[in-house]
């Protein structure tokens, strides 16, 4: 039986938060890409669709996944989309495409970037030689491996592909993926890949810690998309936070 809670521990005024996760719809540096034309019409017209759905939450902040540094040139971009919803951009992301729509759909006038740039080893399971020898990093990614061929990600329908990205279990392997499996790929008495791991940890702490920089109130509804790991991440950490009271997407997504 579910245990009830034992004390309150979110404020009275907490801030009402979609937080959600995406794969990179332009270019990304990230070790692994979806194969997804930003310029094609018939993509761009599928994500307004979704943003169409996603804006029944009625953001009055948008957050992304851009440094704080840019911030400046992206209210202003943001600005000039509110006002002309049909200009072009070269090489659209997820920014451009989702974000924009589902704010321009409110009138949101507010946008903030939230990413902090961080060096970090996806690779480092492989790289390293004389393990201890514990198989369990080689059995995961071999059962991934199978599940990821009977999930046929790719050829999912944009919707559906977003379903999977904000599934529970999908953000819990992001953060498995990304950084816990690594805390079984060590030499003796080293912790190599538990320190790598730390580094996204880090990445994503930080990240957060600009989030908690921006000026919010209680009349606010927040309304964040990066990339799912970050999601994955946010999760946990409004999860335990006083001041955010997450909103479940699957509200939204139908």
């Amino acid at each position: 039986m579910a245990q009830q809670p034992i004390f309150k521990d979110k404020f009275d005024d907490a801030i009402p938060v979609l937080n959600f996760g995406t794969f990179h719809m332009g270019f990304t540096s990230d070790a692994n890409s979806v194969d997804f034309d930003e310029n094609d019409r018939k993509n761009q017209g599928d994500v307004k669709k979704v943003a169409k759905m996603l804006a029944e939450f009625k953001p009055t902040v948008i957050i992304v996944e851009m440094p704080p540094s840019f911030n400046e040139a992206l209210q202003k971009e943001y600005s000039e989309y509110l006002k002309n919803p049909n200009m072009t951009f070269e090489n659209p992301s997820e920014i451009e495409l989702l974000a924009y729509e589902v704010g321009r759909l409110n009138n949101a006038q507010r946008i903030y970037g939230i990413d902090h740039k961080m060096g970090y080893n996806y690779n480092i399971g492989n790289t390293i030689q004389n393990k201890v020898n514990d198989k369990t990093y080689e059995k995961y990614f071999q059962l991934i491996d199978k599940e990821e061929k009977k999930l046929n990600y790719d050829n999912l329908s944009l919707l559906d592909k977003l379903k999977v990205d904000n599934h529970p279990q999908y953000l819990d392997f992001l953060i498995n993926v990304n950084a816990e499996i690594l805390s079984y790929v060590s030499t003796k008495d080293k912790f190599e890949g538990a320190d790598e791991a730390a580094k996204y940890y880090h990445r994503n702490i930080r990240m957060y810690s600009n989030l908690n920089q921006i000026e919010l109130n209680e009349n606010d509804r927040v309304f964040i998309l990066m990339g799912a790991s970050h999601t994955a991440y946010f999760n946990d950490f409004m999860k335990r936070s006083p001041k955010y009271k997450l909103v479940d997407p699957f509200l939204y997504l139908k």
